[in-house]
């Protein structure tokens, strides 16, 4: 009996957090040490498969593994920038206290996930074959990357909800639980990982299905804390429904982000492209520096996804002050976090490297990468922290705008010319990375500091 009422407490969601008031350093870490912490296990699941199949498969599986992610990204970097739009319409409601909206706005981003997890598991794995093609990827290597996506599309929709749900939870101010559910998940793809790969022989698909399981779990977990809650967050299978009015203000803030996210993770499979023609092991040095590289924007990352936060609760209030000294405090954390961080790496690059993959010709074109591209991180906390600031005053449209220039046209144009006119040569394709950074970072900047913050608060709408 104390067991089963220790287990409903777990789920009940401490209390939500109010960061109109109160200390803004402190609620900004707070906020976004769990949250951090979070995205580093999340992190796991990917770095996990890359390690094990480094490890114990094969190159090819390794470069496989390593190579998908554009493909995953497009479809799944639409999902996470429609559902913040539901994260910035349920912080600003909920800093206004309008409850009542919260709750439409939770049960509409539920039904919502439940129908795009369908469409996205058909669409995923229909466009598997066109897009490895188009990535030009080596023959030897597509097997692998089929069976891999192939199944990891079949369960996205447990990566969806998860997703959906840690973000209303995050808007409320609730980072610690998504934190909580993701070791656990984490936990579970490791083993599985070694079990089904070490034991059962199954090789890309063991640790594809590892994967799929551990984010099921953590769907489940989430579905769970929002239907045992007792705030406005709460979750009833009997109010299911879609409120147009809502949904309508998910996609105004949501559908840019969305694009935006979709539209650069597909140019990204062009910069794979380009790397693929240098061969495996140049793919797979690109594997092994794209999980270091992970690794280093998740203080930036979590950081941005506090600020939209704490943006939008502020603003939901009227504060816009408190709102903009919250964003400059950020970045202050963000550039100092990320600046001890590049230490290590440079230091340690073909360690790391090694870590996931010990080929030599591997481990010296990885280390080669993060020892000329790390420096360039300071760059990223400029764009995440401000376009964290703009989402969270429901302005997503101009970040949009501003990333899709820089990351797509700019970084295609910088390629084009590299590729055609100057040095067709490994270092500089993959320097297109810290080019389109100091663009977007130039221009969200400027366009930040020439902007009203409190422009288009969703709460403002009759």
């Amino acid at each position: 009996m104390v067991k089963i009422k220790q287990l409903h407490s777990f789920f009940r969601p401490k209390k939500d957090v109010d960061m109109t008031e109160g200390n803004i350093f402190r609620h900004l870490i707070l906020f976004a040490f769990p949250l951090l912490l979070g995205n580093v296990f999340q992190q796991l699941y990917n770095m996990v498969d890359t390690w094990v199949v480094g490890n114990y498969v094969s190159n090819e599986a390794f470069s496989a593994v390593g190579s998908v992610g554009p493909i995953i990204n497009m479809l799944i970097g639409f999902f996470m920038g429609l559902s913040s739009g539901t994260g910035v319409v349920i912080s600003q409601y909920y800093g206004a206290k309008q409850y009542d909206k919260v709750r439409d706005t939770v049960h509409t981003a539920i039904v919502m996930t439940l129908l795009l997890g369908i469409v996205f598991t058909g669409v995923g794995i229909a466009m598997t074959p066109f897009m490895l093609k188009m990535m030009q990827t080596p023959a030897n290597v597509v097997p692998e990357s089929t069976a891999y996506l192939t199944i990891y599309f079949s369960g996205v929709i447990g990566l969806m909800v998860y997703n959906i749900g840690a973000g209303i939870l995050r808007a409320v101010g609730d980072s610690q639980r998504p934190f909580y559910f993701l070791v656990v998940s984490a936990i579970i793809n490791t083993v599985l990982d070694l079990v089904f790969v070490l034991k059962f022989d199954l090789g890309v698909k063991g640790v594809a299905l590892a994967t799929v399981i551990a984010q099921c779990t953590s769907a489940v977990l989430v579905i769970l804390t929002l239907m045992r809650s007792d705030t406005c967050v709460r979750l009833s299978l009997r109010m299911l429904k879609i409120s147009w009015e809502m949904l309508g203000k998910i996609v105004r803030v949501g559908i840019p982000a969305g694009l935006r996210m979709m539209i650069t993770s597909f140019s990204n499979v062009f910069v794979q492209s380009y790397i693929n023609f240098f061969g495996e092991d140049c793919m797979s040095g690109w594997t092994a520096y794209g999980k270091i590289d992970q690794i280093l924007f998740l203080p930036m990352q979590s950081l941005s996804l506090a600020v939209t936060t704490f943006v939008g609760q502020n603003l939901g209030m009227r504060k816009v002050e408190r709102a903009k000294k919250g964003v400059n405090i950020a970045l202050g954390i963000a550039m100092a976090s990320t600046a001890v961080m590049m230490i290590p790496v440079l230091i340690f690059a073909p360690q790391l490297v090694a870590f996931f993959n010990d080929k030599p010709e591997v481990v010296e074109n990885g280390a080669m990468l993060l020892r000329y591209i790390t420096p360039f991180y300071i760059l990223c906390c400029l764009n995440q922290i401000h376009s964290g600031a703009l989402n969270g005053a429901g302005n997503s449209r101009a970040p949009m705008f501003i990333m899709l220039s820089s990351f797509v046209a700019a970084r295609q144009i910088y390629l084009f010319i590299m590729a055609n006119y100057i040095a067709n040569e490994f270092l500089p394709i993959a320097m297109s990375y810290p080019a389109g950074w100091f663009v977007c970072s130039l221009i969200m900047v400027i366009y930040y500091k020439n902007t009203k913050l409190d422009k288009k608060l969703l709460v403002d709408e009759k």
